[in-house]
């Protein structure tokens, strides 16, 4: 049981918690939907095991959860934020703008971006990233002329898919899968098929190009998907033929309702994505308002707990839901115990 497996080491967090006099007594955390389920996990077994309110998790995404995170510091502001990618550097910036400026980053582990659709539809079992490119980008390489994308059917570019109508539903821009999905494979499938290059050779600066190439078709093929994982899965199980961008654990929790493409001939996994075979994978973080330590009670300590051996190790509960722990575990959690800003050097 988990919560004979913790006492110890919930004791131990417990025994140097500084109990702080507060308006609010229960952290406030948002932010990313793909790393919302492991907190929430966290969240509920850290409300079990200590004497402290469970945190309140919310999602939004990670553009979302870190504009929140930025608007101040206070106990009318959050005090984490959950993200699939790292804080960039113009939100550092709002952040300090804003006084918020120890941030304290922790890398919870990996995961990986997969190709999903519905398990009994049409036979999305191998993708490439130019196919993913040549469905979904506004513009496409066709003979050597960069034009509006006419494809409207998948076997249109590659015979070994379907020749089904395309659709698809990749994460909204305010998500941080949609950062990855773009850079790893719209552009990777960009550069793949010679479009990138007939960009630049056309008189386009190589950033224009880059942004060109990441820019997704408007008629209605590719369809953003601004809510959680939960929203795209309604969608496919509208549509037959849609295809679904997820990560890795939310769809190993719907096997039943999904099956899984290859990207570049790996199968998504836990160990694929460990071992850096499979292409599109990516760590996940949270992100602490170093002035809220001290401040809002438990807050260290819910940071602590997430990066305890039993929570975010290969054999914890996290692992078990999907996450692929952090060869590096060990750094984190003294990052976490030494409360370390980003860029202190330590």
């Amino acid at each position: 049981m988990l919560n004979a497996r913790l006492t110890a080491s919930a004791l131990a967090i417990t025994a140097v918690s500084a109990t702080a006099a507060t308006a609010r007594d229960q952290v406030q955390i948002a932010g990313s939907s793909t790393v919302l389920p492991y907190a929430s996990i966290v969240a509920e077994a850290f409300g079990e095991n200590f004497d402290f309110p469970t945190p309140v998790v919310e999602s939004g995404g990670s553009s979302a959860g870190l504009k929140r995170f930025c608007v101040g510091v206070g106990e009318n502001t959050i005090d984490i934020a959950n993200s699939s990618r790292k804080i960039r550097e113009k939100e550092i910036a709002a952040c300090a703008d804003a006084g918020v400026t120890d941030i304290v980053e922790v890398r919870i582990g990996y995961d990986g971006i997969v190709f999903a659709s519905q398990i009994d539809g049409p036979a999305f079992t191998a993708f490439e990233p130019a196919d993913i490119f040549n469905a979904l980008a506004a513009q496409v390489l066709v003979g050597d002329k960069i034009v509006d994308n006419p494809y409207t059917q998948w076997a249109e570019f590659n015979p070994d898919l379907p020749a089904v109508e395309i659709i698809a539903f990749p994460p909204g821009t305010k998500h941080g899968t949609r950062e990855v999905f773009e850079e790893k494979v719209v552009l990777a499938g960009c550069e793949a098929t010679g479009a990138m290059q007939a960009m630049i050779d056309g008189g386009m600066s190589e950033d224009d190009a880059e942004g060109a190439c990441m820019t997704l078709r408007t008629d209605g093929r590719a369809i953003d998907i601004d809510g959680d994982y939960t929203e795209t899965l309604a969608r496919i199980d509208a549509n037959p033929n849609g295809v679904g961008i997820f990560g890795l654990a939310f769809y190993e929790n719907n096997t039943d309702k999904l099956k899984v493409a290859t990207m570049s001939g790996v199968v998504p996994s836990t160990e694929s994505i460990a071992s850096g075979e499979y292409p599109v994978s990516r760590p996940l973080y949270f992100y602490i308002k170093g002035a809220h330590i001290g401040v809002i009670p438990g807050l260290k300590e819910y940071a602590q707990f997430f990066v305890m051996d039993e929570i975010a190790g290969p054999d914890g509960p996290l692992a078990e839901y999907g996450l692929v722990s952090d060869p590096e575990l060990v750094e984190t959690q003294m990052t976490v115990e030494n409360e370390e800003p980003m860029g202190s050097g330590s």
